[in-house]
């Protein structure tokens, strides 16, 4: 029993360190971000066990030419893999949508719609459900999609059930802008995670495909090709980061013949999946 006694005190001491230790990392590393680029406001998803990088901002004035950069016109075009829920749109099943949240879009001018998806549920007859959807769009959506195509390929990638998703795009898409569209089944499970997004499904040569998704975790086997984006939701109407943000990001890597290079300078993501505990894939030499 005196053992005991000695020894947990030593064994909480060692725990409190650890947990210093980790939170001083992310503390520096979030401060390093901060004072290069200029502070922006961190926004939580909704996992509190999550908390989302900052997007780095390209500078104003136009960079010294990198020296992976090219002329576009000799480059294939750019991929770019985006994600649906709280990267382009915030959802809520209708029933269950705070007035307060709708009214606070609808005073600030955000885009939204009701829909009608088909769920993965049967009712008592065996036939699925039919739920209602209140979708709101990040701002900017339709701008930075028209925009983003003029010099890149658009793949939607999303965790959602295709029932959900597909009239979902059909309405924020009608232009057809997304050459592919892939749902829940072409995720895929790893030891570390569920709903993995595996980008060698799309291409072997990922020197030109970049994922931008608010969850990290969904490009964890390509950390060096991923955006962590701040996510979305409809009490924040004042969101500019698709076309001040992303945008930009994005027409800078469309010039450069290796994404991954810039992508790894700018946000460590390897580093950043080693103190979640999950090996360093993809980490550049």
């Amino acid at each position: 029993m005196s053992a005991e006694l000695t020894q947990s005190p030593r064994a909480t001491i060692q725990l409190w360190r650890s947990l210093w230790d980790l939170l001083s990392f992310f503390f520096q590393f979030f401060l390093r971000i901060a004072t290069a680029l200029g502070t922006r406001h961190f926004i939580l998803s909704r996992f509190p066990s999550f908390k989302p990088l900052p997007l780095a901002e390209l500078p104003v004035q136009d960079p010294p030419a990198d020296e992976g950069a090219d002329s576009p016109e000799l480059l294939e075009r750019l991929t770019v893999v985006l994600d649906l829920d709280e990267t382009l749109i915030s959802a809520f099943e209708t029933p269950t949508l705070p007035a307060a949240i709708r009214d606070q879009a609808a005073e600030a001018g955000l885009k939204w719609f009701d829909l009608e998806c088909i769920s993965s549920e049967k009712d008592s007859e065996g036939k699925p459900k039919v739920n209602l959807v209140t979708v709101f769009e990040r701002p900017g959506l339709r701008e930075f999609l028209k925009q983003l195509h003029e010099f890149a390929d658009l793949v939607l990638f999303t965790a959602g059930l295709e029932g959900y998703a597909r009239p979902l795009v059909d309405t924020i898409d009608v232009e057809n802008r997304f050459s592919l569209r892939l749902y829940r089944p072409s995720t895929i499970s790893t030891e570390h995670r569920e709903h993995v997004k595996d980008l060698s499904c799309l291409s072997k040569d990922l020197s030109r495909i970049v994922i931008v998704d608010n969850n990290p975790f969904s490009f964890l086997l390509q950390p060096v090709n991923g955006i962590p984006c701040i996510p979305f939701s409809a009490g924040q109407p004042c969101d500019d980061q698709l076309l001040e943000v992303l945008l930009p990001l994005l027409k800078h890597l469309s010039t450069q013949r290796d994404v991954r290079p810039v992508l790894y300078e700018r946000f460590r993501m390897p580093e950043w999946f080693q103190k979640c505990g999950i090996p360093a894939f993809g980490k550049l030499s």
